[in-house]
This record gives structure tokens, sequence and C-alpha cells, in this order.
């Protein structure tokens, strides 16, 4: 090769080289110059409504600085459009949230949550450690059966259909009192007074007379026969109505003369609850002198509560403690719904029957009712008691998602019964949810700042004061829950 040929090379190689250097260097120096004018910034915004913005360094009437936007913040490619910030979280996951921007205790940078990210914010996510350290316990929504008992007071009564009025149909005197006190036991047939009066000798005489009359016609035409014993059975039928018991009848029959003084007799086995009657007094016809009550059955009135009430069916088994007889149960059923209810105490009466044949049983007994549902209703959906956070504007289970993360749900419920309670709304069949939430939301969840993420943004407060006394309220009741 000629030298002139050796040269030639050594120059096209010399320039290759420079320009392949020029080339490759020459792309990153219109990168970084172009990286240094993205990051200037476009703007400055207000550091609590991104609405607000000004083309200088500026500050709010709070004092803090206004912060910069650059070009690449604005790409919709590179990060879309937020919205609003809603408030600032702990970086850690802490249930405490600030209104404004600040740090934690170790100098970390709260965290923005924009009005887009509240869908994302429902989950709560607690460690392993922390389940296991709280006892954390789970348990899945099912069918069941709520089979219910209800407890209700209740307190013996009379039945009111063996209630006997002893009142007199005719006019006269009481010259002897046979049963002379209120509480008294007397049986059926037992004289209770003796009496005079002048009607009951002119029906007597009435009788005699007829049965005179009928035995003079013995010998008479069939006809004026039968007219006459006619009369003696009428006659003998008005005493009997007049409450003439059949002993003094057969012997008014038997002696043929008039008896002066005629008792009347309880027609029943029982107790004299009242006792107008008293030794001389003179009565008139359809004064009441006694009242009689048999109490071989009795009734118990029991106040059923308003919820309870579609679980109360007619023929419903009961059983009865009563403190007077602290060894003994009694059983009844239901016999009677009354249909109104007390609007004063929210309370039906419930009527159940009761046998009372060894007299344990006495009016105005006080008594403990336990309602058992015999009419077993269909299965439902239900969760434990101790699942439901009852706010007292809603109710709220906390449902596993997967380990570790919990998500709450608003839920609706129905009947109540065994320590469950029906889902209306808000579960399906096979959901786990915490059944000892109290501790979860004390100790270590966000489940404040969940909560509220399912409602509207705009529950949240703009001034600070109102945010920092509703985290105060809410630290103090977490502390009270603690507490009991």
């Amino acid at each position: 090769m000629t030298k002139q040929a050796i040269l030639v090379s050594i120059l096209t190689m010399i320039i290759g080289i420079a320009g392949g250097f020029w080339l490759a260097n020459k792309p990153q120096s219109m990168e970084k110059t172009v990286s240094v004018a993205e990051h200037k910034p476009r703007f400055y915004r207000h550091p609590m409504n991104p609405k607000v913005t000004s083309s200088t360094p500026a500050k709010d009437e709070m004092g803090m600085d206004y912060l910069p936007v650059y070009a690449d913040e604005l790409s919709p490619t590179s990060q879309p459009n937020k919205g609003r910030i809603l408030y600032y979280r702990h970086p850690m996951g802490a249930a405490d949230t600030s209104p404004v921007p600040k740090k934690d205790e170790m100098g970390m940078d709260y965290l923005p949550v924009y009005e887009g990210e509240v869908t994302s914010s429902k989950l709560l996510t607690i460690s392993p450690e922390k389940i296991q350290k709280l006892g954390v316990k789970t348990e899945k929504v099912q069918y069941r059966d709520l089979v219910r008992s209800i407890r209700a007071p209740g307190s013996i009564q009379v039945d009111e259909r063996r209630l006997h009025v002893i009142n007199a149909k005719f006019e006269g005197w009481i010259q002897r009192l046979l049963v002379n006190s209120t509480g008294q036991a007397v049986k059926r047939g037992q004289p209770l007074l003796e009496v005079y009066s002048p009607d009951l000798l002119t029906a007597q005489q009435e009788y005699l007379i007829a049965k005179q009359g009928e035995a003079s016609l013995q010998q008479a035409s069939p006809q004026a026969l039968a007219t006459a014993q006619q009369l003696t059975r009428n006659a003998l039928k008005r005493l009997n109505y007049w409450d003439i018991g059949q002993a003094q009848l057969q012997r008014l029959q038997e002696q043929d003369r008039v008896i002066e003084t005629l008792s009347l007799q309880s027609p029943v086995n029982g107790v004299v609850m009242e006792k107008p009657a008293v030794d001389g007094m003179r009565f008139m016809p359809g004064e009441i002198l006694f009242q009689i009550t048999d109490l071989s059955r009795v009734w118990l009135m029991v106040d059923v509560f308003e919820p309870d009430l579609e679980w109360v069916k007619m023929g419903q088994a009961v059983v009865v403690a009563f403190k007077a007889y602290p060894d003994k149960s009694f059983h009844g059923q239901v016999g009677f719904i009354y249909p109104t209810l007390n609007t004063d105490t929210r309370t039906i009466k419930v009527r159940v029957d009761m046998d009372n044949a060894q007299g344990f049983l006495r009016p105005g007994l006080y008594g403990s009712v336990e309602l058992m549902a015999t009419q077993q209703r269909h299965r439902e959906l239900s969760i434990p008691d101790s699942a439901i956070l009852d706010s007292g504007t809603r109710q709220v289970a906390l449902v596993q998602v997967d380990d570790g993360r919990f998500e709450p749900r608003t839920v609706k419920i129905g009947h109540q019964a065994n320590g469950f309670s029906e889902v209306l709304e808000g579960l399906q069949d096979g959901d786990n949810v915490i059944t000892r939430a109290n501790f979860l939301i004390d100790a270590e969840s966000n489940l404040k700042s969940a909560l509220d993420s399912m409602s509207s943004a705009e529950t949240m407060p703009e001034p600070e004061s109102s945010q920092n006394d509703a985290a105060m309220s809410g630290h103090e009741h977490n502390q009270h829950v603690m507490e009991h």
C-alpha cells in the first residue's frame, strides 16, 4: 500500500470517530436542555384548592407557600387529574388524618387523598401480627334458623269467664250471713246467706195451693188435671229461677208448708272476691251480694314489646317462673293477643291460659315469662350480633377481603334471635365478617377514614378548627371504647 493510501485511511477513521462521538453526545445535550426546561415551574397552585393558581410564587391566607406545578404534572399521559384534595393521611397507614400538609413523627410527609381515590381507600390493611395480637376473629355469613324465645314480665289475673255474681232477684232482708269474709273458699252448693222475703213466701204459698188443686182434680177430666199440673210446675219453676236450691224445694214439697227463711247457695267452687252483703241488710232486686271466682284456671297477662309481636302466635308454649316458687316452673299457652297497643309503654297485652288446680297461682302474682317460638321461620341470611357496628344512624360490618385486608360495608338488619341478626342488605352468603370489630376499630384500623370515604366528599369539614375538633372527638370516643 502506498503512503498516500495509508494517510487517507487514517483520516477517514479520525473523521468517523469524531462524527460518532458528536452524534452520541448531541441528543444528551438536547435532552438535558429539554429536562431543565420541563422542570421549571409552569405556575403555582393553592396548597388546599388546586383551582386557585398564581403565575408567581405566593402564600395563602394561612401563610403556606403555593405549590409549584411542572410540565410533567400537566401531561395527561404521565399523571391524570386527581381532583380536589380531601385531606392528608398518615404515610404509615395510621388512623390520624390532617386537613393541611404536615409531617409525622419520623419526618415523613402526610400523603394527599384526592376525590378520585376515595373508592380505593375503603379497604383496611392490617398486618398479620397485629391481627393475632388483637385476637380478631371472623365468622361466615350464612343461612340459619332464627328461632327466638321472648322474655317479658307478666302477672296473674282471674279468668273473667270464671267470675260469678250472686245477686238478688227479689226484695228481702239478710237474716244470717253464712260466708262473712272475702277470700274465703267456698264449694259448689254451699249456702252463703239466709234471707227473708215476702215475695218468697207468696211464691211458696202459690206452689202449695197449686199442689192442693192438682190433688183435688185427680178424678176430674184429663184436661182439667193437666191444667192443674201445669200450674204446680210453673210455681215450682218460679222458685227455682229465684236461685232456691233443689234441696230446699224438695223440703218444701215434702212438708207442705211455707219455709220462712231460704238460703242462696254458691254456684261454683271458688273464692269470695267481693262481699257487699252484711247481716240484717235490706236488698233490692238486682243488687250484688257476692262475687265468687273459680281459680282452678287463671290468666297470665304478659306485656310484649312492639318489635317482638310478630314472634307471638296463638297456642304458643309459655314457661313462667315466679319468685314465690323459685324451685318450680309453670307452663301455659297463648290464648289471646289483644288488638290494641299501649302507647305509653309500646307494649301489647298477651293472655296466657294457665292451669291452677293446686292453687299456687294467686291473682296479682308477678312472674318472668319466656315465650317459646314454636312456629319455625324460614332460614335467614344472618351474622352474629357482635359483628355489627351500630353508630346510631347506620350499621356497618367489616368484611375480610383477603388476608389482612378488610372492607367496611353498610348493612341493613332485620330480625334478631339467639345472638344472630338477619341481613337484609349489604352482605352475601359466604362472606367472612369480623366478630370482634370494636378492638379492630380502636386499636389498629383506619376505619374512620374508610367510613368517611363511603360518604360524599362534601362531608369533610374545610376549616382546620372543625377538623381538629372532629379528630379530638373521635379520639375521645376510641378511648371510651377501650376503657369499657
